[in-house]
């Protein structure tokens, strides 16, 4: 199963948007979806700081700042 990763940080709206979007797309997609707080850790914080939330499929990066829908869904359906 693949697995949607988002590196976030509290009270970050562009982080809650981004959460919407991908659990929305959970009742049509099959995915286990992540979120990953980055001030819980110092490598993910000095990595992803300026670009939360960072959207990643797998370990490899889809989106930052916004989700892309239609990228992330694309990608999903590429590896039913």
């Amino acid at each position: 199963m693949s697995v949607l990763t988002v590196y976030s940080k509290p009270d970050c709206h562009l982080c809650e948007e981004a959460m919407i979007v991908l659990r929305s797309l959970q009742s049509e997609l099959v995915f286990t979806l992540v979120e990953r707080d980055i001030t819980d850790d110092e490598a993910l914080h000095r990595a992803y700081f300026d670009r939360i939330p960072v959207v990643t499929l797998d370990g490899a990066e889809l989106s930052h700042f916004f989700v892309d829908e239609a990228l992330v869904r694309e990608r999903l359906e590429s590896r039913r």
